[in-house]
């Protein structure tokens, strides 16, 4: 069984950024440059403060990883129980192995590495040699060990916090505990040591900041913030006594040391935990992370002393539901997610991502008075949207459609916001219409002018909007295009024609132009339609039914042409190749189908560990992107037929499929990654014989320009004749035999060692054969013709010329050779092998003799068996040749 899918294989996964691991900042001296690792599930990404580009990702661990640490010289991560340490954020330098539990806490201490598990055993490791140095066992009922830290000036010390709320300084060196806190009633949850030498910032559970001085054990000064526990501390270091401490909902607030109180707040900094913090060492800089899958820069130069914005990368905070490719390069794809928000993301590199926004009733609103996580202005989820270039210069090209609104939003590519209007017919809008309808916009479609924009809603009515205007320019049906909700609506290239399909298993086709209460024709069909997906270059259309099947429509026909069955769950997306050859389909069943539409046969299909919410190809049909159920990023899958021969042979229905792995943001294989191996096929790659049966005529392979100028070589020779004399080249002695080439060059293949060199041995009948003339006269003992059939398909036009040209007697030959050229051309027809190459060849063998063969008569009677031989093999031909020609006028006449 084949472990991969037939056509497509993993590319990369885009869209990830940060999840609820802390970020790591370390300084890189050679680079001059402060770079921030971040975890993005089972690897970690490497970006430069400068421009906050992506610039390494590193290999996979065997599991998610559960906290990250870094020095100078590594980065290390737990995965599990098992620690490794990168160099260069790419290379796996060393791995440590000993923890019985998952390890939650990392820490370097000069040479030595220390781990913590969530049993609160605390080890120390040698970095270099691998080696345990030390183990210190806790107890997790009376000190359970949250966080660890390393006091500045603290030689060997290290400061651990509890979920008891207490503290604990130990030596490393002597294994000793040299003093206890008593701490407070709450966990702590971070530490983080202070620029004064012996003050320490710790952050607990209840929200209480405490900076501790630890060698007199005494509270210097204590905060109290807001919204309840801390999750990150950091001091500036840039000259400004300024303390940054992050917050579950996502803000964030500076306190001032100095006056001791809060100076400015950043509400909604992330739309979740602030997980990771760090000021930049000696600069007015800060970095985030949090779990909504964003990374930003912030800058201290606002006047009441607070930070702004600087840069960004972020993704989906939530799993987006629609996926298409937008643009005819296939570089640039359009998603939608659950938090609300559109975005492009670039399939070159990270840096071209962008976002459009979220979806907002009223957006300059929303920017002016939003404070905090929870927007009231804030749209429900985009569910389906589609897009359009042909105007995207001039207006917006971008329609999307929210879950459980009538309204549908506008949005704009090139500006990269989200656009003024809102699409809503008056009987649904309850300022302009006393009648009180409940009904939800569930599909939508752009003409391919970028004109137009038309609706279905659940009450069964279709309507028409101008996208740069709004205004509402009509309604197929009267009053309702079909009765109960619509799920799909679509237009032809040409905009002449309309298509939807509803819940109440019918497709109507309407006239584009004139909207009203007539349909053009009516297609029933077996069960309620899904969804529509169409191919504007084609003229066909997909429905996805409700019995988990699709069916493909011919627009100009207007009748069902293919059907597909397959699939064990609902149909979630579907999506045609460029040249609409192939028709992909993803189902609730967590299987990803390709159908090959000419022969109605499925010629792939593989599973996912979730299922497939929404897939779209590439415009140049290299890539197939896809989102899935829970997952936060968009995975590329690469088009194996582009770059290698794949034999797309029908599946059969009982035939396994094989499970495949989600690609990851790495994008290539990494040593300790299985290789994923090739493809095992049921049927050997197919070569064709050199003749398929012996009553069909066979052509060959060889080029043109070798046969079908022989008739007329001499024409080819006077027209290439070179204007100067060619020189001639030094003649060699004429006992030496020579090859014919341009360069002078002997030929001493019948020459051996022991033969005398001074005797001229001449031969017997005192003639010099040529090498295709002794191939010829050798077969006439043999009648074994192919070598010499061989040596005339590896000449060129003028050689084949010169060879026949010599069969003459007073060019060298003589009639047997003559006779001997005639059975060979005999057994050419006999066969019915290279008919084309038989017919140049003995066409130009009777141009050059046809005088000589006349007049002498053991030539002249071969010629009627040989006249025989080629009418038969025409005849077989002609046949097959009018035959085709007949099926082909009577299909172009139906």
């Amino acid at each position: 069984m084949a472990q991969t899918s037939r056509i497509f294989k993993s590319s990369k996964a885009l869209g990830y950024v940060s999840n609820h691991i802390p970020l790591v900042v370390r300084y890189i001296r050679c680079r001059k440059e402060n770079l921030v690792v971040t975890c993005v599930g089972k690897a970690f990404h490497t970006y430069a403060c400068s421009r906050f580009t992506l610039l390494s990702v590193s290999g996979l661990h065997s599991g998610e990883l559960t906290c990250i640490a870094a020095d100078s010289y590594h980065v290390y991560t737990a995965s599990d129980n098992v620690i490794c340490a990168w160099r260069r954020g790419t290379e796996l330098k060393h791995t440590y192995v000993g923890h019985s539990s998952p390890v939650h806490l990392l820490l370097p201490f000069g040479p030595h590495l220390l781990s913590v598990d969530e049993n609160s055993v605390l080890k120390i490791w040698d970095i270099k040699s691998q080696d345990l140095h030390m183990e210190l066992t806790f107890d997790s009922v009376t000190f359970r060990v949250t966080t660890m830290l390393h006091p500045g000036t603290y030689l060997n010390k290290i400061l651990l916090g509890s979920e008891q709320g207490a503290m604990q300084l130990w030596n490393i060196h002597s294994a000793k505990q040299i003093y206890v806190f008593k701490g407070w009633t709450s966990a702590i949850t971070v530490l983080e040591q202070a620029p004064a030498v012996d003050v320490v910032a710790v952050g607990l559970a209840s929200g209480k900041i405490i900076l501790h001085n630890l060698k007199f054990d005494e509270t210097v000064m204590e905060f109290m913030q807001d919204w309840g526990l801390v999750t990150s501390l950091s001091f500036r270091t840039d000259g400004h006594p300024v303390l940054v401490s992050g917050s579950l909902t996502g803000h964030v607030v500076f306190w001032n040391l100095e006056e001791r109180k809060v100076m400015s707040q950043l509400l909604g900094a992330h739309n979740s935990a602030v997980t990771g913090l760090k000021c930049l060492p000696n600069e007015p800089l800060f970095v985030t992370s949090s779990p909504d899958n964003s990374l930003k820069m912030w800058i201290f130069d606002m006047p009441d002393g607070g930070a702004r914005l600087l840069h960004i990368r972020e993704g989906h905070s939530a799993p987006p539901s629609c996926v298409r490719f937008h643009g005819s390069n296939g570089h640039n794809l359009l998603s939608a997610g659950g938090d609300s928000s559109l975005r492009i993301f670039s399939t070159i590199t990270e840096t071209f991502n962008k976002s459009l926004g979220q979806a907002s009733y009223n957006r300059k609103l929303s920017k002016k008075k939003r404070k905090g996580l929870a927007d009231p202005l804030k749209m429900p989820p985009i569910v389906q949207f589609t897009s359009e270039t042909t105007r995207e210069k001039e207006w917006d090209n971008i329609a999307a459609v929210h879950l459980g609104l009538a309204t549908v939003t506008t949005w704009s590519y090139d500006k990269l916001k989200m656009g003024e209007l809102k699409l809503l017919p008056e009987r649904f809008d309850p300022k302009k219409s006393h009648l009180k309808v409940n009904a939800v916009a569930t599909c939508l479609c752009l003409t391919s002018c970028g004109n137009f924009v038309l609706v279905g809603y659940s009450s069964g009515h279709v309507d028409k909007f101008n996208i740069q205007s709004g205004i509402h320019r009509g309604s197929y049906g009267h009053p309702y295009a079909h009765t109960g909700s619509v799920r799909g609506v679509a237009t032809d290239n040409l905009n002449q024609m309309v298509v939807t399909g509803g819940h109440d298993a019918v497709i109507r086709f309407w006239p584009f132009k004139s909207p009203g209460p007539g349909a053009l024709k009516e297609v029933n069909i077996e069960e309620s339609v899904s969804f529509f997906r169409p191919h504007h270059d084609s003229s066909m259309l997909a429905a996805a039914l409700e019995d988990f099947t699709i069916i493909v429509m011919d627009l100009d026909t207007q009748t069902v042409v293919r059907k597909f069955q397959r699939h064990k769950g609902q149909l979630t997306d579907a999506t045609f190749s460029p040249d609409a050859r192939w028709l992909v389909t993803a189902a609730m069943d967590c299987t990803i189908c390709t159908w090959d539409i000419p022969s109605v046969q499925l010629i792939d299909c593989f599973k996912v560990d979730a299922a497939c919410t929404s897939l779209s190809l590439s415009p140049t049909g290299d890539l197939l992107a896809t989102t899935h159920v829970d997952y936060l990023g968009v995975f590329l899958w690469s088009n194996r037929t582009l770059y290698s021969h794949v034999s797309l042979c029908p599946m059969s229905d009982t035939a396994d499929m094989p499970l495949l792995k989600l690609p990851t943001t790495l994008g290539e294989v990494q040593e300790g990654v299985e290789v994923e191996t090739d493809l095992d096929d049921s049927q050997p790659e197919y070569k064709s014989d050199d003749q398929i049966s012996n009553d069909l005529v066979t052509l060959s392979l060889v080029t043109s320009s070798r046969w079908k100028n022989l008739l007329d070589i001499d024409i080819v020779k006077k027209r290439n004749k070179p204007k100067e004399p060619l020189k001639v080249p030094k003649a060699a002695p004429f006992f030496l035999p020579t090859l014919p080439s341009l360069n002078l060059q002997f030929d001493l293949s019948k020459t051996t060692d022991n033969e005398e060199t001074n005797k001229i041995k001449m031969p017997a009948d005192l003639q010099c054969l040529s090498g295709f003339a002794q191939l010829l006269s050798e077969a006439a003992e043999t009648n074994i013709f192919q070598p010499v059939v061989a040596k005339l398909k590896v000449m060129g036009p003028s050689a084949i010329d010169f060879e026949i040209s010599c069969l003459a007697p007073q060019s060298g030959g003589s009639f047997d050779l003559m006779l001997q050229f005639m059975r060979l051309i005999e057994s050419m027809l006999i066969s019915n092998k290279d008919f084309e190459l038989a017919q140049a060849y003995l066409g130009l063998f009777l141009k050059r003799h046809g005088d000589l063969i006349a007049s002498e008569r053991q030539l002249r009677d071969y010629i009627p068996k040989l006249q025989s031989c080629q009418a038969t093999g025409w005849e077989s031909l002609q046949a097959k040749l009018f035959y085709g020609l007949c099926v082909t006028q009577s299909l172009k006449g139906m």
